[in-house]
């Protein structure tokens, strides 16, 4: 058997040893998975809205009829004033206010105009954004289906557009769909970052690093000793995710499983290869844990993981493009609900393998070996 056998051979041997490890290596994901695509919904179902109808006239308890019915929003307060409603926002009670003046009715048919003030509690800025986007949309359907008495001598506007529009690659927008790709790259970033960052360290502080810096194996076999079995456990891992995505969510890819085993494949070097680089410069686990939960946390932020990389600003994206998770992420998304082929994704493909490649290469010749 060869040096990097035998290595090989002494690294299972320790994975398996320590079973609480093993364990949680395959058990975190399989419950992060399951749990955080049903946390991570950003479809807000349930508003709170306070409304202060100062009008009491058919209109405007027809519009109150069809926000209550939207299903978007529940009506915790019916107020005289906007200072009385007011207070559920202060409170709590409420994300938003809505204020129907006096005369709603009268200048809907009259002037064919009425401004409605709507107030927007935005400490909680998604909700915020999105519960006044449904408001916004539900007044914008009502005001379309009024029938108002066109007064004499005004001419109708004319050159209407109507615009219909269709969701391709997620017919209903649900998130889930969104999320669940994501999160099989996070659990392959958790892998090949944590873990991988406390390998070489480990090995520091129980001393047997000396006894390997004494034996004739060469650094570049040392490195792919540390970097294969976990290489096995994270495609594992990820075969795992793809089980439960369709299992639990129905999700199947839509493109090839050869080319999202590729890039899984070639992304988990380049993160193995990063774990290990952070380990060949720390000097003890409790360093490389901070460092790599550092660096983890940029990647995911900077990623696209919750929200697209084209709202960042430029530095952000030029930040954003020098991550490997950022291309995974895109990747993945594009090959499981698109069902984009190699050649869509090949640029990608590429900027993994430079990762991988830049990665591995500096572990390899930051790792001090004395003969």
């Amino acid at each position: 058997m060869t040096v990097l056998g035998f290595l090989l051979q002494k690294e299972f041997r320790q994975i398996r040893r320590d079973t609480t490890i093993l364990r949680i290596m395959f058990a975190l994901p399989v419950i992060q998975l399951i749990i955080f695509p049903l946390a991570m919904d950003f479809d807000v179902k349930s508003v709170n809205i306070s409304i202060v109808d100062q009008d009491h006239s058919t209109y405007s308890q027809k519009l109150i009829s069809k926000i209550a019915s939207s299903g978007y929003f529940k009506i915790v307060g019916a107020e005289t004033s906007f200072k009385k409603s007011l207070t559920y926002i202060e409170n709590g009670e409420a994300d938003l206010v809505m204020e129907i003046p006096a005369g709603f009715e009268r200048n809907l048919v009259r002037e064919g105009v009425q401004k409605i003030g709507i107030s927007v509690d935005a400490i909680n800025g998604t909700k915020a954004g999105i519960g006044g986007q449904y408001l916004n949309s539900i007044i914008a359907d009502f005001n379309a289906n009024i029938d108002v008495n066109v007064k004499s001598g005004i001419v109708p506007q004319q050159g209407i557009i109507d615009i219909t529009f269709t969701n391709w690659f997620n017919p209903r927008a649900e998130y889930k769909y969104n999320i669940v790709p994501a999160i099989l790259v996070l659990l392959l970033t958790m892998i090949g970052g944590f873990v991988t960052a406390l390998n070489i360290v480990k090995e520091k502080e129980v001393g047997t690093i000396e006894q390997i810096n004494v034996t004739p194996i060469k650094k570049w076999e040392f490195i792919l000793g540390k970097l294969i079995p976990f290489w096995i456990i994270g495609m594992i891992v990820f075969t795992l995710g793809l089980t439960i995505s369709w299992l639990v969510y129905g999700i199947i890819p839509a493109g090839s499983f050869l080319t999202l085993y590729a890039f899984a494949a070639v992304y988990l070097v380049a993160l193995l290869g990063f774990g290990l680089l952070i380990s060949t410069y720390s000097g003890n686990q409790v360093q490389a844990m901070f460092v790599a939960f550092f660096f983890i946390m940029i990647f995911i932020l900077m990623s696209g993981f919750f929200t697209s990389t084209d709202g960042m600003p430029g530095w952000g994206k030029v930040i954003s493009n020098m991550t490997p998770v950022a291309h995974f992420v895109k990747t993945d998304r594009m090959i499981i609900l698109k069902g984009s082929s190699f050649s869509d994704v090949k640029q990608e493909f590429l900027y993994l393998v430079a990762f991988a490649g830049v990665l591995n290469g500096w572990a390899i010749w930051n790792y001090r070996k004395t003969n």
